[in-house]
C-alpha cells in the first residue's frame, strides 16, 4: 500500500512572507497559503487579527509591524478557535497586549474542544508548530462578545462582527467601514482549500452573501493572497462559495445514494479534483472536509470533536 504523508507533515518548506499596506490603517501579513494575519494601526494602538500558531511565529509578525509603527499592540482579535490561529497570542504580551477578543461562540468552543484541537493541529502541521514548546497553553479571550462590537482606535472605527456560521460556529470578521477593508478569517479563502472539518456547510453560502453585502474594496482571506480590488474580493467570495457548495452537494448526493464514507470520498474527488486539486493544502483538507460534509448531510448538525487519534485513523482510511 502506498501511504501518503499525513495531513501537512511533508510540508516543511518555509513560505515567503508578504506584508502589504491595503489602506491608511490596514496591512496584510500573508505567506503563500499559510494562515494569514491582519494588522490594523489606529491613532494610539495596534490590533492584530489572528495570532499565528506559536509565540515564536508571532515574533515575525511583530518584526514586520515594527517596521511601520512603534505603537503598542493592545488588541488581538481571534476570528475563530483553531490552534494555528490562536496559540501565538502570548507572543504579544511584551508589546502592550491588553485584550484578546473573540465571539462568545468561539470562547465556548475553546472550553468544549480547545484542548483536543490543540493536540490535533500540532500533529497535522509540524512546520507551523515549530517551537511548539513556546506555547504556554490554550489562549483564552479576555473579551467575549455576542453579535457585534465596535472599537475606536482613536478616530478609526473597527467593527468586530459575527455574520453567520461557516468555517466554525464562532466565525468573526473585522470590518473597517471608513476604508472598506474586511478581514474575513477562514470564512473566505483564495487559491487554498477550505478546511471544513468543523464547518456548517449548509449555512456557509448565506454567510458569504452577508460578507458580500458589506461591499468591501479589499479583503484579507484566511489563506491566500490579499484581495486588493472589489473585483478580486468578489472572486474570493465566489471561489469560496464554489468550493463549499461543490463539497456539500457531493456529500448530499453520496448520502442519498447510500454510499459509505470511502465511496463518498471517491465521488467528491470526481467533482472537485478538476477545479481544486492544485490549490494549497487540498490533500490535507479533503478527508476532513468529506467526513464533516458526509456527517452534516447525514443529519449530524454539530461537528464532532477531532482528536489526534481520530485524525490519523480517518485520514489514512480515506487517503491511502
Amino acid at each position: 500500500m502506498n501511504s501518503k504523508a499525513f495531513a501537512s507533515q511533508a510540508d516543511l518548506e518555509e513560505k515567503r512572507v508578504s506584508f502589504e499596506q491595503l489602506s491608511d490603517n490596514a496591512w496584510a501579513y500573508t505567506a503563500e497559503g499559510d494562515p494569514n494575519t491582519g494588522v490594523v494601526v489606529g491613532d494610539d494602538a495596534v490590533m492584530i487579527i489572528d495570532a499565528t500558531a506559536t509565540p515564536v511565529m508571532a515574533q515575525d509578525v511583530i518584526r514586520h509591524v515594527r517596521t511601520i509603527t512603534d505603537k503598542p499592540i493592545k488588541y488581538v482579535t481571534l476570528t475563530h478557535y483553531h490552534a494555528v490561529r490562536v496559540l501565538g497570542a502570548s507572543g504579544y504580551q511584551g508589546e502592550g497586549l491588553q485584550q484578546i477578543i473573540a465571539s462568545q461562540d468561539t470562547y465556548d468552543l475553546i472550553v468544549e474542544r480547545g484542548k483536543e484541537d490543540m493536540a490535533s493541529e500540532i500533529g497535522r502541521f509540524p512546520r507551523l508548530f515549530n517551537a511548539v514548546e513556546s506555547v504556554p497553553g490554550l489562549t483564552w479571550p479576555t473579551i467575549a462578545f455576542q453579535g457585534e462590537m465596535t472599537l475606536w482606535l482613536g478616530k478609526l472605527e473597527v467593527k468586530i462582527m459575527q455574520l453567520g456560521r461557516g468555517h466554525t460556529k464562532g466565525d468573526t470578521v473585522v470590518w473597517l467601514p471608513q476604508q472598506q477593508v474586511l478581514f474575513s478569517g477562514d470564512l473566505v479563502e483564495y487559491d487554498a482549500a477550505c478546511y471544513t472539518g468543523d464547518a456548517y456547510l449548509a449555512d456557509w453560502p448565506q454567510t458569504l452573501d452577508r460578507l458580500s453585502a458589506l461591499g468591501a474594496d479589499k479583503l484579507v482571506p484566511g489563506r491566500g493572497p490579499a484581495l486588493k480590488t472589489p473585483e478580486q474580493v468578489q472572486q474570493g467570495l465566489a471561489y469560496t462559495r464554489a468550493f463549499v457548495s461543490a463539497l456539500y452537494r457531493s456529500a448530499q448526493e453520496a448520502v442519498a445514494a447510500g454510499m459509505d464514507l470511502k465511496a463518498a470520498m471517491a465521488h467528491t474527488r470526481k467533482v472537485m479534483d478538476p477545479d481544486f486539486a492544485q490549490v494549497f493544502i487540498y490533500e490535507h483538507c479533503l478527508p476532513f472536509d468529506v467526513t464533516r460534509a458526509y456527517d452534516e448531510a447525514s443529519g449530524i448538525r454539530d461537528p464532532r470533536i477531532w482528536t489526534a487519534e481520530r485524525d490519523r485513523e480517518m485520514w489514512h482510511a480515506l487517503q491511502d
